[in-house]
């Protein structure tokens, strides 16, 4: 099913150089569908309802943590229009790629560094379990408190929290049975995500890389669908416009040689995909 999908983008919620936004929201039937250009961490802080992600529905209620990556489309709605009787209330903290660099820093232990690394680099698919011992409501409480009521070192101490979160994100799939078990296909598929990141300029197809996978092309495509929540062609057009950013910000090069470079010979097609998943052109979003 096909959905009127929004993007929500980081400018919009990062202020004052802070690469990082907390908030506690209560949730509408209303809301829209969307997806966003930063990685989102969700705590169910009240009630009950559904998350929509991709072309799935499941229920959800208090005490659930999700992690949604860059590119996946989703919305949380609670079971009926009546708040009152039928609340759902979230915590979100939003956070830029460009802070798990600064935290990966931080990070001696090798598993934590990895798992920031991953999730950097967008290796690290949607994820959901439960709060069992009231960690992560602690963590997203005192993040929420310490966003809205800054004092002198804020900013270092929300990261310092964020990186708690990270960390006890990571023992959580650390000891997920489920994840376990599919751990040797999880391990090769993020190998083939980190291929990706390598070629994405070339010219890829799903036959292609079902030739050098070992997987057929059917499979492949149920691997991302499962993992990202997004078609072999939908992630890799993401990946590309998501370099190309990189290129836009941190370059002054042509913008029909930065189209080249992540895997586009036609500038007209680069421009229109670029806007259709940012929302702006090429140039606007240079000046931005």
């Amino acid at each position: 099913m096909n959905h009127p999908v929004e993007t929500y983008r980081g400018e919009y919620f990062f202020q004052n150089n802070q690469l990082l936004y907390v908030n506690r929201a209560s949730e509408s039937i209303m809301s829209p569908y969307h997806d966003h250009d930063f990685l989102e961490c969700v705590y169910i802080a009240e009630g009950a309802g559904y998350h929509h992600i991709g072309d799935q529905v499941h229920k959800v209620r208090k005490g659930q943590v999700f992690f949604i990556p860059i590119g996946i489309s989703h919305v949380f709605r609670p079971i009926s229009s009546d708040q009152a009787r039928n609340p759902l209330s979230v915590f979100n903290c939003v956070f830029s790629p460009l802070l798990l660099h600064k935290l990966s820093a931080f990070a001696s232990d090798y598993r934590s560094a990895q798992f920031i690394n991953d999730m950097e680099s967008g290796n690290f698919p949607y994820y959901s379990c439960l709060d069992t011992n009231s960690q992560f409501e602690k963590l997203f409480l005192s993040l929420h408190r310490e966003f809205e009521l800054t004092q002198s070192g804020s900013s270092d101490y929300l990261h310092t929290l964020l990186l708690q979160l990270l960390i006890t994100l990571q023992r959580s799939v650390a000891s997920d049975p489920e994840v376990t078990a599919r751990a040797p296909q999880q391990l090769e598929f993020i190998k083939l995500l980190h291929d990706l990141d390598q070629r994405f300029q070339q010219e890829l197809t799903l036959a292609k890389l079902a030739e050098t996978s070992g997987w057929s092309e059917r499979h492949l495509q149920r691997l991302f669908q499962q993992y990202t929540k997004q078609s072999f062609h939908r992630y890799l057009q993401n990946l590309r416009i998501q370099k190309s950013q990189e290129l836009l910000r941190g370059s002054q090069l042509k913008i029909s040689t930065i189209a080249e470079m992540v895997g586009y010979r036609d500038i007209h097609s680069f421009n229109a995909l670029f806007k259709r998943c940012t929302g702006m052109t090429p140039s606007v979003y240079r000046r931005g």
